[in-house]
Parts: structure tokens; C-alpha cells; sequence
């Protein structure tokens, strides 16, 4: 039998991404592999051309005279402008095909709001109505002292954002008194929180889970003590959850 663990969280030394759990999230690390794969080639190219240059036309050289053929060649001009170009093109058009899908807008079946705040988070899920008004509440971070075991520090809260999966959803940020980012690397969205504004972006979660991000503007001395944990569960385990909201 096998046990896979997922990468939902930061990792001290992390140099990779953090697992995809939505079709954005899975574009962009796909679209980072294909463009690290023609950086790798150019790398290589550049370094071997650059040794041969410093090894055979140096002012000892018997190839020294040669060179004029290779700066003031009409031949290699076209070439090493064709080339870049035609790479800018490769590499453009999976861009703008990833772009314009991330701001696609789908009709939502749900909606949640995250307001900014120094220094925590606060969400509404607009959508619904409890005897008490609109579904809202604060999430705040666990102090380190308060964590129990298994729970990551700097990054739990004590209430998470509960969505279901395989939905469209649409996220609405802002913020109360500063600039703020609801940024989810696993979910591929990093959205900036700013005053008197809605900002608004979709996502499609795609598996069950745990999804921890952090405001990543910088916005004062708390800075760092606005994690997001966002709980990915079925639709029926959601509805059960809503129902003891409302």
C-alpha cells in the first residue's frame, strides 16, 4: 500500500511549489517546468559558445582574424535575432492562455469575502443568512504557546475558511486600514487586499485538504501573524458545516 503526503504547507529551505489543488495552480508549476527546460538549453548554449570564444579567439590565437566573420557576420546577425524571437513566442503564448484563465470569472455557486485587517483576517460568506445576520467571522493566529500537537506554528488558526470541493468559487478581498495580499500558493491565487476596493478572483479546488497561506504585503509590525488556513472538504461534509453556522 501506498502513502503519499501532500506539500500544502511551507517547508523550512523550500525550493519547490507547494502541491496544486486547483487547475491554475497546476498550470502555473506546468508552465514553470516548460520555461525552466528552454532557460536549461540557453544556459548551456550561451556557457559552451562563451568557452570556445575564450579558448580559440584570444590575440594568440591562429583563429584570431576569424572573428571578424562571427561579430560582423550577416548570417549569424539574423540567426541570433530569429531565434530569441521565435522562443518569445513559444513562451508567450502559454502565458496569455494561463493569464487570461486566471481572470476568468465562471458563474460562482458560492461566494466568500476576505477583509484585510491589522492584523488578522475576516470573511463573509455572503450567500448565506444565519438568524444573527450574514455568516461572518474572525480568524485569528493560534500564539505559539496555545498550539497543540501536529499543528504548524505561525500558520494555524482558530477558525478556518471551510469551502467544498469540485465548486466554483468566488473570492472578494479588501481591506479595513492598510494594504493587504490573500495569498494561497497552493490554491495559485495571490490577490491584493486594498482600501475601498474589491478585488476579485475564482478558484475550483479539486481536492480535500488543508491549504495554508500568509498575507504577503507587507503591512506592519504583525505582518506575520496573518496566516490563512483554508479547509477543502466534499460538498455534503459543507453543507453539515453550513447548517451549524446557520
Amino acid at each position: 500500500m501506498f502513502f503519499f503526503i501532500l506539500l500544502d504547507s511551507s517547508t523550512p529551505w523550500q525550493l519547490s511549489f507547494q502541491d496544486a489543488a486547483t487547475p491554475i495552480m497546476e498550470g502555473i508549476i506546468n508552465l514553470h517546468h516548460d520555461l525552466m527546460f528552454f532557460i536549461t538549453l540557453i544556459l548551456f548554449f550561451v556557457l559552451v559558445v562563451l568557452v570556445r570564444t575564450l579558448m580559440f579567439f584570444h590575440k594568440n590565437s591562429h583563429l584570431a582574424g576569424y572573428d571578424k566573420k562571427v561579430v560582423h557576420g550577416t548570417t549569424i546577425e539574423i540567426i541570433w535575432t530569429v531565434l530569441p524571437s521565435v522562443i518569445l513566442i513559444i513562451v508567450a503564448l502559454p502565458s496569455f492562455a494561463l493569464l487570461y484563465s486566471i481572470d476568468e470569472i465562471v458563474d460562482p455557486a458560492l461566494t466568500i469575502k476576505c477583509i484585510g485587517h491589522q492584523w488578522y483576517w475576516s470573511y463573509e460568506y455572503s450567500d448565506f443568512q444565519s438568524h444573527l445576520g450574514t455568516i461572518n467571522f474572525d480568524s485569528y493566529m493560534i500564539p505559539e504557546d496555545e498550539l497543540e500537537i501536529g499543528e504548524l506554528r505561525l500558520l494555524e488558526v482558530d477558525n478556518r475558511i471551510v469551502l467544498p470541493i469540485n465548486t466554483h468559487i468566488r473570492v472578494l478581498v479588501t481591506a479595513n486600514d492598510v494594504l493587504h495580499s490573500w495569498a494561497v500558493p497552493s490554491l495559485g491565487i495571490k490577490m491584493d487586499a486594498c482600501i475601498g476596493r474589491l478585488n476579485q478572483t475564482s478558484m475550483f479546488i479539486l481536492r480535500e485538504g488543508v491549504f495554508f497561506g500568509m498575507c504577503s504585503e507587507i503591512c506592519g509590525v504583525g505582518h506575520s501573524n496573518m496566516p490563512i488556513v483554508v479547509e477543502a472538504v466534499t460538498v455534503k461534509n459543507y453543507i453539515t458545516w453550513l447548517s451549524e453556522k446557520i
